[in-house]
């Protein structure tokens, strides 16, 4: 099967993160399956989602190539298509995920058709993971079974959307919900209870601080758009009615690190100032305290230049370019495994990526495409 008759079938799965991604996983399946690879299913803990990891050819390192089957929601989004049908309309393909990151995916999977008439001198492996949309959840639950399905493979290729240039690096990220402490009162007498909305005004007060410190005082890459690790609030909630002295807030922040500023270091000032913000309100009300939680992280990307991985990728895409991408892959894992990595795949993240009416274009597709036909080149008899 070729590229677009698989992303045509892949985009009619509605894989959003909330759903389950089980019927696309059994095509799959069954479509490597038959074409001779040994493909092992790693499934969630609940059993509605799973991951694959498949290998075709003998024995050895051989090269992989990895792409998630999770999209973002199209709810709220003012679409003119049917999210869910691929449409082709002159040089464009749209669909939800065609971009991210189904495009890819219906790439390698024609690949792995053409490989498996082939004779193969190294292998070829694939990793198909769920849930990255909502921070690379689902591959963190993959990676133990991957070395005794994929072993060690000299290169790996994640395709998110870089169109075809070669991404060397991306910051690593932590999620963290904080959960202040107050205690209620009736609004009329508000100064004399401990408002937990106040303790939130403080604690962000204190991340910002630790956002400008490493704004000022941090690493820089001016490879990235914003050159520096950053801090960012999200959500803030509190309180359930006007004449009532809120006792609970809730927030979630998270910060986005560069690899020269150590996650354990941001991580450690953000501890700290729960504790200051803990320790200023107790004095009035030994109830008060904030509670900082770490809810996921997952690891940057940070690759040299020089690195041979990045040699191959540039002769196998056929460009000069290297870049940093502002948002988060599941490349940093591969890359702890002892798995030289890059990303590098068709469509542009920042131009249709998450956006109503996604859509990839031919040509990114063909250059895609191309970019396989030499990872099978290399690895043919």
């Amino acid at each position: 099967m070729d590229t677009l008759t698989l992303l045509d079938r892949l985009i009619a799965f509605d894989t959003t993160s909330a759903k389950s991604n089980l019927p696309l996983i059994e095509f799959v399946e069954d479509y490597l399956s038959t074409r001779g690879f040994r493909v092992t299913r790693v499934p969630d803990a609940s059993g509605q989602k799973a991951g694959l990891f498949a290998v075709l050819g003998p024995l050895g390192d051989g090269i992989m190539v990895s792409a998630h089957t999770d999209v973002v929601p199209v709810l709220g989004q003012n679409w003119t298509r049917d999210p869910f049908r691929l449409t082709r309309e002159g040089n464009r393909l749209y669909g939800r995920g065609t971009t991210d990151m189904k495009g890819y995916l219906a790439a390698m999977l024609a690949l792995a058709d053409r490989a498996s008439k082939a004779p193969l001198k190294d292998p070829l492996k694939l990793a198909i993971s769920y849930d990255e949309e909502i921070g690379c959840v689902g591959i963190q639950q993959m990676l133990d079974a991957l070395p005794q399905a994929l072993g060690t493979p000299r290169a790996c290729f994640v395709g998110e959307p870089t169109e075809m240039q070669v991404a060397i690096g991306h910051k690593g990220k932590a999620a963290f919900e904080a959960v202040c402490h107050g205690e209620s009162g009736h609004s009329a007498l508000a100064p004399l209870f401990t408002n937990a909305l106040h303790l939130a005004a403080a604690f962000t007060a204190e991340l910002r601080a630790i956002q400008a410190f490493y704004a000022t005082e941090g690493a820089r890459d001016p490879a990235y758009g914003i050159p520096y690790s950053t801090v960012h609030l999200g959500t803030l909630t509190g309180g359930t009615a006007l004449n009532i002295v809120p006792d609970r807030a809730e927030m979630r922040f998270e910060y986005r690190h560069l690899a020269a500023d150590a996650a354990d270091d941001i991580a450690a000032r953000i501890y700290a100032a729960a504790r200051r913000v803990t320790e200023r309100f107790a004095t009035e009300c030994p109830e008060a305290r904030v509670e900082v939680t770490e809810v996921n992280a997952y690891p940057g990307l940070d690759v040299p230049e020089e690195a041979e991985i990045v040699t191959l990728a540039k002769t196998l895409a056929q460009t000069n370019a290297v870049t940093k991408v502002a948002f988060g892959t599941e490349a940093g894992f591969f890359q702890g495994l002892g798995i030289p990595t890059v990303v590098c795949g068709p469509g542009s993240m920042e131009g249709q990526g998450h956006k109503p009416d996604e859509y990839v274009t031919l040509s990114q597709l063909a250059a895609c495409d191309a970019m396989m036909d030499r990872i099978l080149d290399s690895l043919k008899a």
